[in-house]
């Protein structure tokens, strides 16, 4: 992976293991432009009116893809429970076959994971993305072997924001729950790291940018570079 040097850091003392949970779309990688893609193929057939942009609507694909499909039916006047319903195995099925077009990881994310696994930390990632997705997505970009677990929006009954998802992730890759932070995005994030009582931090590089900073999250960062600082700050 090129990008930016790790970030060394000092070894961690013998004690609770620290974890660090990552979402992925957003936080780890830019998939708007896969996603917005997939769902496109769908609203073609509702209307030019419903198509998404890939720049401007880039927000709402990282929610997801009902989210989207939402958005483009809204603005066509064609919304429908039914038809998102409809259309959404459509999307998910598009999206599977072309999940790593555009896709990219952000400048030194991988680099500064590393440097907390080499540090002590132990990592993961919590995702409201369908695990089997989001497990393609990891193996194509050539770094599931990464992460020591990997939770999606179906691994269990419930999903982020319930803390559940969280703990699964954080004990799957050997950590101690209460010495855990999850590094997110959005709202669902912050509000799943309350729910648990754990520090988040949230990038600010994406679609929200400095937006993030008005849900008072222990954290923020503007780029990769100053991940382990914030950590640990947070966590030890």
């Amino acid at each position: 992976m090129g990008g930016s040097r790790p970030v060394a850091l000092c070894d961690k003392p013998e004690g609770p293991v620290r974890s660090v949970i990552f979402d992925l779309d957003g936080t780890l990688a830019d998939t708007s432009g896969d996603l917005i893609a997939a769902a496109n193929q769908c609203l073609q057939a509702e209307g030019p009116e419903a198509l998404l942009d890939p720049v401007a609507d880039a927000g709402t694909a990282l929610r997801g893809g009902r989210a989207m499909l939402t958005l483009g039916l809204t603005r066509a006047g064609r919304y429908s429970a039914e038809t998102v319903d409809r259309w959404y195995p459509v999307l998910l099925e598009a999206y599977g076959a072309s999940i790593d077009v555009h896709t990219r990881l952000y400048p030194g994310a991988i680099e500064n994971v590393e440097a907390l696994r080499s540090a002590g930390y132990r990592v993961g990632i919590c995702t409201n993305k369908p695990e089997g997705l989001a497990e393609t997505l990891m193996q194509r970009l050539g770094v599931r072997d990464v992460f020591g677990s990997l939770i999606g929006a179906d691994t269990l009954p419930v999903r982020k924001p319930d803390p559940a998802p969280l703990v699964a992730a954080v004990e799957r890759a050997g950590g101690a729950v209460a010495q855990s932070c999850l590094i997110g995005d959005t709202i669902t994030d912050r509000k799943t790291a309350q729910a648990l009582g754990v520090p988040c931090i949230l990038v600010t590089f994406g679609p929200s940018g400095e937006d993030v900073r008005t849900l008072e999250p222990e954290g923020t960062i503007g780029h990769f570079d100053e991940l382990p600082a914030e950590v640990a700050r947070l966590i030890g």
